[in-house]
């Protein structure tokens, strides 16, 4: 059932006009050249390009569209005077007929099942795209944190910002990469700012450090036990004592030579201290331990310097690049000063008590160590001045980090569409497999009706029903007859040539209209299928006489406006009230009031369950549809006033309706002249004159735009109009029609 029909941009549609309806009867009223016939002209055809901008919503596959408007009798009769038969189903074979009752309930019943299957595929597709979109929300988080602001980054945006699903559907393409990305943005920010712009510049180097007395650090000496000559007579006391470094260092304190008598001991004051004692110490001391003791003051010094010669941190820093390495450095860094600090505290050690051995630590691999992180750094210093030469290649490698870092930070967002997408396909693909299927046994009972509707189907029956129609309505002079397989045509006594074209308006509305009810219950094709029939009929009565419209409505409520149904419910007594429905839905477009409320319902507690009905109208805006009520049905005379008050209509449109009015008042109500009026002052002046002139026209046809009539000013005419009541009396019901 259409529940939505929407047109813009065609004819007078200049905006946007909706129906929206969910009844199966729709009733629309509408003067002529509101838009009835654009409006079933794009149900008769709606491929046609001029219908491009519309909407429907509710029809599908299972429905078919029948439309009843003057393309439909142009292309039916005008154009070929050889109609399509009308099979109907005979009733004589009552088995064939039974398995086709049978056919269509099991057809019903899947239609049924496919429906909601289908429901049940969009509800899903629907919801995936639900979550897709909300994924697509936390991702564009990426284009407004990085365009706009400093803009530092935007150009890894380029081609992404103006479109969430562009900026998804690339995020989205990217692997996950292996490991986090070492660099985060506000690196990759400060990189860019510093090769290019204003801030770049080149960095220097840092100076790698070089030690030059690492070799000190493996000499013998420092393991060696630098004791005196074994020979010297004091040689045992010094080993009994063992401490040749207290007994040098003794040295010191000993009076200078020569020695005369004893003098005291510089240990316990005792005069004990000879010449030949002196020599004997002396002489234990000897060459090669004063030899062993000048070589580690050597080392010594050769260290020392070594050590000063090591650059200080303040050295490195200073760079812009030592900022991310500098935990490093300073923890590296120290641990290679405190190796050689303690080197040099031992070999200070190692002189003062010459006779214990030492061990120096190997200072080479701290080195190394260090000089590693400052050749780290040293590269990106050289990668930074080589960027500042080639800006242009290191924004592109920066744009591949830059959708790194943000795949990796979203991951968790593509996952939980991947697996979204996943059980989804899980499901719409059984879903989709299941409409498949309905549709398949939906086709094997088509086939089985097309095949039992060959016992059965016959034109002959239309005929009769179509001829009888005529009958009916009193008409004897024309009929339709059988025209070779398949095919009606129209026939006059023996003359069977374009007889469609020789019938009166009246007539040709008439015969049209009856092919057209015998169309709505049969088909055009013996091997056609039953489907869901939506009719719609647009203006049926536009020249026929009053008699003929009573008919045309009275056979119009007999076959598509359904009937009442009531049932009491045994156990509570209650009357409930149904509807049936020969068709699944029904629009009935017209411009006569009388006809309108001919199809209206009348019992007014059952009409709101049974109809909607709609009013047509136009203004400068153009076309626009509204819901109406039932109390809102005028009669022709209301309505003619009901346009004149709205200086929005068409100048023509609202000339006519004046001149209806005073034609209806003047000549049927009040039977006055108007000469009689328009003779007497204010009417007499020539500003009136040109209204007078008007409503004396031949052309008496509601909505008809008068375009050569070139002295049309709305003012004036409601001036005149307005005078002329209150000329003749009735000013007051002139003010009471205009509200």
């Amino acid at each position: 059932m259409i529940t939505n029909i929407s047109l813009n941009n065609v004819a007078s549609y200049k905006k946007v006009a909706t129906l929206t309806t969910d009844k199966k009867v729709n009733l629309i009223y509408g003067l002529n050249g509101t838009g009835k016939s654009t409006l079933s002209n794009f149900l008769y055809k709606r491929e046609d390009n001029e219908f491009k901008d519309y909407v429907i919503q509710g029809l599908n596959e299972s429905h078919r569209l029948l439309v009843y408007n003057q393309k439909f009798i142009r292309e039916n009769f005008f154009e070929s005077e050889k109609l399509p038969g009308i099979f109907s189903l005979a009733k004589e074979n009552k088995d064939a007929v039974t398995k086709i009752d049978l056919a269509q309930k099991e057809i019903e019943k899947l239609e049924g099942e496919k429906i909601l299957k289908n429901k049940a595929l969009d509800d899903e597709m629907a919801s995936l795209e639900q979550k897709i979109e909300k994924a697509r929300k936390v991702v564009w988080e990426i284009k407004t944190a990085y365009s706009g602001g400093d803009r530092v980054m935007e150009f890894c945006l380029d081609g992404y910002k103006g479109s969430k699903e562009a900026l998804f559907t690339h995020i989205f393409s990217i692997n996950k990469p292996a490991e986090k990305p070492e660099k985060d943005i506000e690196q990759l920010k400060a990189e860019l700012q510093s090769i290019s712009g204003e801030n770049a510049q080149r960095y220097s180097e840092l100076p790698v450090i070089s030690f030059a007395a690492s070799n000190v650090e493996c000499e013998a000496i420092f393991d060696k036990q630098i004791i005196g000559n074994q020979n010297s007579t004091v040689a045992d006391l010094i080993k009994k004592l063992a401490n040749s470094d207290w007994v040098q260092a003794g040295l010191l304190y000993l009076p200078p030579e020569p020695i005369g008598k004893n003098e005291a001991c510089p240990f316990c004051q005792e005069a004990t201290i000879s010449s030949s004692l002196v020599d004997s110490i002396k002489g234990y001391f000897d060459a090669s331990y004063e030899a062993d003791i000048v070589a580690l003051k050597l080392l010594l010094s050769k260290y020392e310097t070594a050590i000063q010669a090591i650059p200080g941190m303040d050295v490195y820093d200073g760079n812009p690049k030592f900022e991310s390495f500098s935990k490093d450095f300073d923890i590296k860094y120290t641990a290679f000063t405190r190796i050689v600090g303690d080197n040099k505290r031992k070999i200070d050690s190692k002189l003062q008590t010459p006779s214990v051995p030492v061990m120096l630590e190997d200072s080479s691999a701290a080195l190394r160590d260090v000089n590693q992180v400052i050749q780290q750094i040293n590269n990106l210093v050289t990668e930074h001045n080589q960027s500042i030469d080639q800006v242009a290649a290191v924004k592109k490698i920066m744009k591949a980090t830059f959708w790194k870092i943000m795949r990796w930070k979203y991951d968790q967002t593509i996952q939980s569409v991947i697996a979204e997408n996943g059980e989804s396909k899980v499901k719409t693909e059984k879903l989709s497999a299941e409409v498949k299927e309905l549709a398949k046994k939906i086709s094997t009972q088509q086939a089985l009706i097309t095949e039992q509707q060959k016992h059965t189907i016959n034109i002959d029956e239309a005929i009769t029903s179509i001829n009888h129609g005529l009958l009916d309505l009193g008409i004897s002079d024309f009929k339709i007859e059988s025209h070779a397989e398949s095919l009606y045509k129209i026939v006059r006594g023996e003359n069977a040539s374009y007889v469609f074209r020789s019938l009166s308006e009246g007539e040709k509305m008439i015969i049209s209209f009856l092919y057209f009810i015998e169309l709505c219950r049969g088909k055009t094709n013996s091997a056609e299928n039953d489907k869901k029939k939506i009719i719609i009929i647009d203006d049926p009565i536009s020249s026929l006489s009053h008699v003929y419209v009573f008919n045309i409505g009275r056979l119009i409520k007999s076959e598509f406006l359904g009937k009442r149904e009531s049932k009491t419910n045994k156990v509570t007594g209650e009357t409930i009230v149904t509807w049936k429905y020969k068709y699944e839905q029904l629009f009935v477009l017209t411009h006569s009031l009388y006809f309108f409320y001919e199809l209206t319902e009348t019992n007014h507690d059952y009409r709101p369950e049974s109809q909607k009905l709609f009013r047509l109208s136009k203004n400068s805006e153009g076309s626009a549809i509204a819901e109406m009520r039932y109390q809102e049905i005028y009669n022709d005379y209301q309505a003619y006033w009901f346009i004149v008050k709205d200086s929005e209509q068409p100048p023509a449109l609202i000339a006519n309706c004046m001149r209806n009015i005073i034609e209806y008042f003047f000549n049927f109500v009040e039977k006055k002249e108007l000469s009689a009026f328009f003779s007497q002052a204010p009417l007499s002046s020539n500003k009136y004159q040109a209204f007078y002139r008007y409503i004396n026209r031949e052309s008496h046809s509601l909505g008809q735009n008068i375009f050569d009539f070139k002295e049309f000013n709305y003012d004036d005419f409601k001036a005149a109009f307005a005078e002329l009541f209150k000329a003749a009396g009735y000013e007051d019901h002139y003010k009471k029609m205009l509200g």
